[in-house]
């Protein structure tokens, strides 16, 4: 796997000569343009086949698989345009094998809605362990607000994908309501209401356990969470199911404010099987521009979780987004559009704009002026950024990564993320 940035001068024939590989799979790989346009300053992930095999007739994926003692799956994370296909056109290269296949395994997983759009789904669930559908609520007579999700989660299931139903604060109409938090932490009768109607929804649906997303709690209610979280787990295992939490990004036990005091990192670890940091939105909407999730500011998250929870639950979370903001910056008048890491350099090309990288920050980003003669900053993530949190994950030796979340298409990353890591795939 190499990671080249592109200068000013370069084409893609050339970058392909030079590393020995096709322009299409330089273009198909990076999620280039047909005619394979470039940015100066762009990051381009290049990876060099080791073992080939041409699709013949009477061959199937299950045929080749075992032919090469592999299995379908890592075929579909080697060869991404043939995710969905019905049929495969007999001379189609199949990549087994790429060189230096990785050795180290991690557990992967992604949050989606139920309106993702399906071909985006299927592009990313070959490279998930596990599928957050987001997000399931709670009626004031403890019955549960359900997304559509009846079509995604048996999607989920062809690609062995497990699948965890995400809890939060939601309203019957897809507003959150952080007031109802209150009731749920502090009414044990209640949860219980909640807690059996989620049980019963989640065996219905053939999911394999809970999420619970409960963000902006009080700092009253800390312990009162605590001990939802604990009653959850409880009946979730003696269901038969598993319990993920997903944290605030906090440093420390002093850290101040509404969105980290009541995540008791310790207690919430303990009773939940895994957990995922939440290692983003330091740039956000209404934020300053910068980038989404800064290395040195998840880093400083991950030790610290480090020191409270085992490293074997941890999923670090990534974004799969970034924002343009309008310049100059007016705090609480500014507002930043969110924008996909494909998009952004999409964009970059239509402008005429030059990728920059912050080496400190570990994050690309760009400038360009719009038709109003107003500038635009645009901070976003690419495969440099991506394989520096990936690197932490493998340091650290922590269980995974996560992402926040699967809305959008990025391609680049799977690859990336499949030349790595083996992922584990443990449904059924």
């Amino acid at each position: 796997m190499y990671i080249y940035v592109t200068q000013q001068g370069d084409t893609i024939s050339q970058i392909a000569q030079n590393y020995g590989v096709s322009v299409q799979r330089l273009i198909t790989d990076n999620s280039l343009s047909s005619d394979g346009a470039l940015v100066v300053g762009q990051a381009l992930l290049i990876l060099r086949p080791e073992v080939v095999h041409t699709f013949r007739t009477g061959d199937t994926l299950f045929s080749v698989a075992a032919m090469y003692e592999t299995d379908v799956m890592q075929l579909y994370r080697n060869n991404p345009l043939i995710i969905g296909m019905d049929n495969i056109p007999v001379g189609t290269q199949l990549v087994v094998k790429y060189e230096n296949a990785p050795d180290t395994s991690i557990r992967t997983s992604g949050f989606a809605y139920d309106y993702i759009n399906r071909d985006t789904l299927r592009a990313a669930l070959p490279y998930l362990t596990y599928l957050m559908v987001f997000g399931y609520g709670f009626n004031d007579d403890g019955s549960v607000i359900e997304p559509l999700d009846d079509e995604i989660i048996p999607i989920a299931h062809e690609f062995r994908t497990a699948v965890f139903l995400s809890l939060t604060s939601i309203n019957q109409d897809g507003t959150f309501n952080s007031a109802k938090i209150e009731r749920i932490v502090t009414d044990v009768d209640f949860q219980n209401i909640v807690l059996t109607n989620l049980i019963e929804v989640i065996k219905r649906k053939n999911a394999q356990g809970l999420d619970i997303d409960m963000e902006f709690i009080p700092p009253q209610y800390r312990n009162g969470f605590t001990a939802f979280v604990s009653n959850a787990s409880r009946q979730l295992h003696e269901a038969g199911l598993l319990l993920h939490v997903d944290l605030a990004p906090k440093t420390s036990d002093e850290q101040s404010g509404v969105l980290y005091e009541a995540h008791d990192y310790s207690a919430l670890g303990a009773v939940a099987d895994f957990v995922f940091l939440m290692t983003y939105e330091w740039g956000y909407t209404y934020g300053p521009p910068m980038a989404v999730a800064p290395l040195p500011n998840v880093q400083r998250v991950l030790d610290y979780a480090l020191t409270k929870i085992d490293a074997d639950k941890i999923f670090l979370g990534i974004p799969n987004y970034g924002y343009n903001w309008r310049l100059p910056f007016v705090r609480g008048e500014s507002k930043a559009v969110t924008i996909g890491n494909v998009n952004a350099v999409r964009l970059a090309l239509a402008k005429g704009s030059e990728i920059l990288y912050d080496e400190q920050l570990q994050s690309p980003y760009f400038y360009y002026t719009d038709p109003e003669g107003a500038a635009h900053v645009v901070w976003f993530d690419d495969v440099r950024s991506v394989n520096e949190k990936y690197r932490l994950v493998a340091q650290k030796q922590i269980l995974g990564c996560g992402y926040w979340n699967l809305m959008r298409p990025f391609r680049q990353n799977y690859l990336l993320l499949n030349s790595l890591f083996n992922i584990e795939k443990l449904y059924p």
